[in-house]
Parts: structure tokens; C-alpha cells; sequence
């Protein structure tokens, strides 16, 4: 009472077996401190390789003494080791034992071999995360797997995502990594991010610079969980979202539209139908997994009322000579009122809209309307708005919108904005995928090079950037993430690194940045020291 605060750690005074002790098969561990200690989810918190029965370990703290009773018999010459971390702390302030780890063999040496490397991600939060990440290698013709089993041999990552495995075997490995969310020491691949390595890893000596890169994708196969009539129309249930549709009828188009939201597929017809009709549907998922079927549909007269027609706007949007609005529905469009669709920019102007200007993007939805006008240098206002009045749209259910819509959209000018950003990809192939992030991290630009390394983002709002290339192998435009069952990686995803190693990049009006080139660093595997940002 009264007195100082206790900050300093337990210490260890002695264990049995003693710490690098050879020849040992202990049934028990005990660890004594210079202070009263307790254990923290000792379960989770005490990595324990190579891989043992953790269900039929014991955890206890009495006094100052750490009790571990293992309850099983340990494996032939094999080096063991117990990393603490942070789980025995002292009774007060609860401050960690720091750095302990305690190393035995049951036979006649201390395996000493190693691999080091960090843990990315291939697109990192704000704050990346590397609390519940854990590194994993398991030996080569094991029957268990990182979403199995725990692994042999495990790390944890610091704070910068560094790992080191130590006092490995000498052996081929297969290697992982993983966010383990749940503390099974397994990876769920419906819901957390992981990464692996390709090759065998023959630890015969200590590897370095093994790099992972975590990401989401989930291998449950794509599939259709059940049909039904919705109304007048039919529904299509599916257990996840796929990446492609391909919905084929003779009438699609014609009599029958479709939409797609939060996996269920909706057709919608125009009239009632006294026979059910063929639709074949194609599906593919983002990991490649696909399913082929063929659905008949029923579309008979029902008493259900409607769901209303809503309209969502890209409303906020700049532009510099052409606007282009994007209209998204919930329900296919039928027909448009254009005596009540117009652009305003001031209290007595307005542009009316015209057919030529409209396009709808599948002709076989007909649920997102794009607008494009072009205009003239001499409207010199900042503001321009779209109008369209109640009944404007009118759906494929007989519904009109009921709400007014009146979305904004600003005009830029030429003298504010900045010239040009340009660079050249090294160390990577195209196709590739460049996108132009803003702070927030939401796209401002992109573009699709096919043929070539060199990239440039034209006549842009001076601000703060960042650059994100992702190397799009097989040409479908889209980031393609790991698939384990075949044995593929995720496609690279790579960012601009300026000479600070920061990925901003800050550009005012007038200006022009060139060769801001884009070193393709980030691989998942075991890899070279990185080049320098030149070419």
C-alpha cells in the first residue's frame, strides 16, 4: 500500500527438465518464478512444437510454481519446444514473463534449424493485424493439412508480421500461414485469410525471407441451394456469390429478365405462363469452381403485391467534360417516361435527356442504366444534377417509382487539376490491373493493360494516392484468389513504393509525375532481397 508499481516481470528461477537438456522424456514440466504468478489462456497462448495432443495437456499455476503435465509420451529424438509468449504473468499488475521459452530433446541433440520470413496481405487493412496470425509447416506426406490439423512446427508473427520457427528437424515441409480467429490452430477457409507455399521447402539449413500473403477464398463449392416462386416470378438460390452468370432461354431478354442480389437469382416475366419453361444456368465462383444446370421455371398468377421500384444513384461523382451517371434498380425497367428525366444546373436551365444518351448495361437485366452527356466548355457551374419525377420508370411488374430522384454530380476545371501520373511495372508480366486508390482506399481510376508495362493516369484531382497493380494472369479483369484443392496462388498484387518506402503518393494541379515505377516485389514463396524502385 503505497508504494511503487510493480512493472517489472516475473523471473525464472529454475524448470524441470532445465532449458537445451538432452535425453529427456518428461511426463511433467514445472517452472518456478521469483514472484506469484497466474496463467493466461495457457491453452492458446503456449505454442508448443513440434505438434502434440493439446487436448490432453494440463495447465496449472500455484504460487509461484507453473505446473504442465502432458499426459502423453513424447516422440523419439525430437527437439520440443514450449514458447511461452504472453501467457504466465505475475498476480499484481499482471506484467508477462518476457522472452521465455524452454528447449529439450528427448534424444541426444538440439535441432537447430530455422526459416524466417514476414506475413502480408494482398490487400492490408488500415492497421494490419498480426495478433491471431500463425505460421505452420507440416512434414511432406503428412495425411493432415492446414484446415485438418494443427501444424508440426508453429510461429506466431510480431507486430511488423516477422516470424522465426526454430529448432525445426532437417526434412521437407509444406508451409502456411493463416489468421486463426477461433484458436483451432486449423484455417477455416469460409471465413479466415490464408496463404501457402507451392514448393516443398527441404530444410536442410536455415531459410530466410519466406514471404506469405493472406487472403480470403473460400473453396466451398458453388452451388444451387433451392428454387421456388416468388410471385409472379422465380427464384434461384445459391450458397454463395459467383463471379459469372450465364443465363440462357430463347425468350431471355424478350418475356424474361433477371436480377442478381445476395445470392439469390430472381427471373422476372412480363406475363403469366401455363407451362414451366427451360432455363440452362451457368455458374462460376471466384476460386474457379463451377456448376452447370438446367432449371425449369414456373411463372403462374400469384395474389403477392410487388416490392416497390428503387432507384440508387452514383450521386457525388466528378467529371470533367462528360458526366456519366450510372442508375442501378432493384427490379428490371420496362419502359422510361423522358418528358420527366432532365439534367438542371441552374433554377432555369436543364439539359433534357434523350434516348442516344441511355444504355442499358445487359439487355438481359435491364437493372443498371448508364447516362452519358457530353458538355459544352461554356457551362461554366459546378454543380449539375439529374431529375426525374415521380412515375418517370416503370418496371417489368407494372410499378412505377414513387419517389423523386435528384442526385448531384460536380464539374471539374481544367486549371485545378493535376496532369498526369506515369510509370513502367518491372519484375512482372501483363496483363495487368492498375488501379488508382484515393486515402480511403476506394478506386478513383483504373485500367486494363494487355500488351503492355506502361501505365498513366491522365487529368486528376491534385491529392493523395496510392498505386495497386495487380497482375491479372489469366486476362479476365478481375483479382483471382488462391484455390488450394489445385494447388494455385492468388494473383499478385503489388504496390508503388516511393523512395521513403511509403506507398503515398502526393500530386498538386499542374503537376506531371513520370516514371513512378512499380516494383513487383510481393510473392508469396521464399524470396529474394527486393530491388530498388528503378529500372
Amino acid at each position: 500500500m503505497g508504494g511503487p508499481r510493480d512493472e517489472d516481470p516475473p523471473v525464472l528461477l529454475e524448470s524441470s527438465p532445465v532449458t537445451q537438456s538432452l535425453n529427456v522424456k518428461p511426463e511433467e514440466i514445472t517452472l518456478t518464478f521469483d514472484e506469484y504468478v497466474k496463467l493466461e489462456n495457457p491453452s492458446k497462448g503456449i505454442v508448443i512444437t513440434p505438434r502434440i495432443n493439446n487436448d490432453e495437456v494440463e495447465f496449472s499455476a500455484l504460487k509461484n510454481i507453473v505446473t504442465i503435465k502432458l499426459n502423453q509420451e513424447l516422440e523419439d529424438s525430437t527437439t520440443y519446444v514450449f514458447n511461452f509468449q504472453k501467457s504466465i504473468v505475475d498476480i499484481s499488475e499482471e506484467n508477462p514473463a518476457e522472452n521465455l521459452k524452454l528447449v529439450f530433446s528427448t534424444g541426444n541433440s538440439i535441432d537447430s534449424l530455422g526459416i524466417s520470413g514476414t506475413v502480408g496481405y494482398y490487400f492490408p487493412p488500415s492497421k494490419p493485424d498480426f495478433s491471431n496470425i500463425i505460421v505452420g509447416i507440416y512434414p511432406l506426406g503428412d495425411t493432415t493439412d492446414v484446415f485438418t490439423a494443427p501444424p508440426y512446427y508453429l510461429s506466431q508473427p510480431d507486430t511488423t508480421g516477422n516470424f522465426n520457427i526454430t529448432n525445426i528437424k532437417s526434412g521437407n515441409y509444406l508451409a502456411y500461414a493463416w489468421k486463426d480467429l477461433n484458436g483451432t490452430l486449423k484455417a477455416e477457409f469460409k471465413s479466415e485469410e490464408y496463404d501457402f507455399i507451392l514448393d516443398t521447402l527441404v530444410i536442410e539449413k536455415n531459410i530466410e525471407n519466406v514471404r506469405f500473403n493472406l487472403s480470403k477464398a473460400d473453396l466451398t463449392p458453388i452451388r444451387i441451394l433451392r428454387t421456388s416462386q416468388f410471385g409472379k416470378n422465380f427464384d434461384i438460390i445459391l450458397n454463395r456469390d459467383p463471379t459469372e452468370i450465364t443465363l440462357e432461354s430463347p425468350e431471355l431478354g424478350k418475356e424474361f429478365f433477371y436480377t442478381f442480389s445476395e445470392n439469390r437469382l430472381r427471373i422476372y416475366t412480363t406475363k403469366t405462363k401455363e407451362d414451366s419453361i427451360p432455363f440452362q444456368i451457368s455458374l462460376q465462383d471466384s476460386v474457379g469452381f463451377t456448376q452447370d444446370s438446367l432449371i425449369w421455371a414456373k411463372f403462374a398468377d400469384s395474389d403477392r403485391k410487388p416490392d416497390k421500384l428503387q432507384i440508387t444513384a452514383n450521386s457525388g461523382k466528378s467529371f470533367l467534360n462528360n458526366l456519366e451517371i450510372e442508375l442501378k434498380f432493384n427490379k428490371p425497367i420496362k419502359d422510361i417516361n423522358f418528358d420527366s428525366l432532365y439534367i438542371t444546373y441552374d433554377t432555369a436551365s436543364r439539359i433534357p435527356i434523350t434516348p442516344s444518351m441511355l444504355l442499358f448495361e445487359d439487355s438481359t437485366k435491364m437493372d443498371l442504366l448508364k447516362i452519358k452527356i457530353s458538355l459544352p466548355d461554356s457551362l461554366k457551374q459546378d454543380i449539375f444534377t439529374i431529375k426525374a419525377s415521380d412515375s418517370t420508370f416503370y418496371d417489368v411488374e407494372g410499378q412505377y417509382n414513387e419517389s423523386e430522384l435528384s442526385a448531384n454530380y460536380r464539374k471539374l476545371k481544367r486549371e485545378n487539376l493535376a496532369d498526369e501520373i506515369s510509370g513502367r511495372i518491372i519484375g512482372a508480366k501483363p496483363p495487368f490491373i492498375i488501379q488508382l486508390l484515393n486515402t480511403k482506399g476506394e478506386l478513383v481510376a483504373e485500367q486494363f493493360l494487355t500488351n503492355s508495362d506502361s501505365y498513366s493516369f491522365q487529368l486528376l484531382e491534385a491529392g493523395t494516392f496510392k498505386i495497386r497493380v495487380i497482375e491479372d494472369s489469366n486476362g479476365n479483369k478481375r483479382w483471382d484468389p488462391a484455390n488450394f484443392f489445385e494447388k494455385r496462388n492468388a494473383e499478385r498484387v503489388f504496390y508503388f513504393v516511393n523512395n521513403e518506402n511509403k506507398e503515398d503518393l502526393v500530386i498538386r494541379s499542374g503537376w506531371s509525375l513520370s516514371e513512378q515505377n512499380i516494383q513487383a516485389i510481393t510473392q508469396t514463396g521464399i524470396n529474394k532481397i527486393p530491388v530498388d524502385n528503378k529500372d
